[in-house]
């Protein structure tokens, strides 16, 4: 037990002294004075994809083609504003793209990277609406470890940067997501809309391809950092390229039983895509489930329709 108090309480120093050093200009902003909030929402999530399919077993699943419609254009314009922000600010402020340490000071542009960087990631605690709905449309099979991983990983990870790096080398990769995210929620936003518009989409496959070129891309640039020994924490550098690794392996994986090595059953390869490194019928509207929904208008069949 002596262990174990010693363990907590050196923890619990490390992390007073830790705040010493934290970016002065965020403290006060929400969900940034203590990572609490961020720990419970994440654990709001887990409990979430436990009770969730237990709850939906005996239930009808939803449809919420609108709310998937709104949900995945909202997360567009999200996007969009992030890459914008940081790009703009970006280059007023002169940053450079090989190595850029953190600018704690006031200067306007140095707060408005660090604000689109919080929004960026608010934004990753937003993307849990993407598990909630695929277990209220009882897509279990969707929420793979690689999509509960990633979700999971990048909110709380994520409160650390803005809590010491908001700015500096962190807009690099957030930069870079925003973009790629953008291109995948308007093809989730698109998608939804049913087959008319799904038959036009030829392009879900490459989104695992961006996905995994952006991750190398990431290490290439972190790797560049340490070797000119840009002043940024050495310690974020090497986390960073390990957990880039982490997804590499995984999205290779999924991208080699997808698309390199699919399953023969016809009901594997129909309307898959890469939806955050999992394989969904996207964040949409499947083809089986746009043919329920019309066959459901033109007849009643036995128990209650399925819930929009």
């Amino acid at each position: 037990m002596d262990v174990v108090s010693h363990f907590i309480n050196d923890t619990f120093e490390f992390y007073k002294w830790s705040l010493i050093i934290a970016d002065k200009r965020v403290e006060n902003w929400p969900l940034m004075q203590s990572p609490l909030p961020t720990l419970a929402i994440s654990s709001l999530y887990l409990l979430f994809l436990w009770l969730g399919p237990k709850w939906m077993r005996n239930q009808e699943p939803f449809q919420l083609r609108s709310v998937l419609i709104i949900y995945n254009f909202g997360m567009v314009i999200l996007n969009f504003f992030i890459f914008k922000e940081l790009f703009l600010a970006a280059s007023a402020a002169g940053y450079s793209y090989i190595c850029q340490p953190v600018d704690y000071s006031e200067d306007v542009n140095e707060v408005r990277i660090a604000g689109a960087l919080w929004w960026y990631y608010v934004s990753k605690g937003v993307e849990y609406l993407d598990t909630v709905f695929f277990i209220l449309r009882k897509k279990f099979n969707q929420v793979s470890f690689l999509h509960v991983y990633h979700h999971c990983t990048m909110f709380t990870l994520w409160w650390i940067g803005i809590k010491w790096v908001a700015g500096g080398q962190s807009f690099f990769g957030a930069h870079m997501n925003a973009l790629i995210h953008v291109i995948m929620y308007l093809y989730y936003g698109l998608a939804a809309f049913g087959p008319q518009i799904q038959k036009y989409l030829w392009w879900k496959k490459y989104l695992t391809i961006i996905q995994m070129i952006q991750f190398h891309v990431t290490i290439g640039h972190t790797a560049l950092s340490l070797y000119i020994d840009c002043p940024f924490p050495k310690w974020m550098h090497w986390a960073l390229i390990a957990y880039a690794v982490t997804f590499i392996v995984l999205f290779g994986n999924f991208y080699y039983r997808t698309y390199r090595h699919p399953k023969k059953s016809s009901s594997s390869r129909a309307g898959k895509v890469a939806a955050n490194g999992t394989v969904v019928y996207t964040n949409g509207v499947s083809k089986s489930e746009s043919k329920m929904v019309v066959e459901n208008s033109k007849k009643k069949k036995k128990g209650k329709a399925k819930r929009e």
